[in-house]
């Protein structure tokens, strides 16, 4: 019996499944997050936000969703 591994990415340190032409918006709408202001890191490399619809995500990626949050 052949078994086949399934591609994954770590998110936060989630391990989530990778999809053929994944990109930044598309793991943002797989975790459900919606904040505004986040910086976006995949394998040590940011993201700008106007690539997040065309910046592609290889398997075995290691991605970081950081929250940005303001005080005073």
């Amino acid at each position: 019996m052949v078994t086949s591994k399934k591609a994954t990415i770590t998110v936060n340190g989630r391990i989530i499944e990778w999809e053929d032409g994944m990109t930044v918006k598309r793991v943002l709408e797989v975790m459900n997050y919606t904040f505004r202001m986040l910086v976006i890191k995949v394998d040590d490399r940011i993201v700008k936000k106007d690539d997040y619809a065309s910046f592609p995500i290889p398997t075995g990626a290691d991605v970081k969703v950081i929250h940005m949050v303001a005080g005073g």
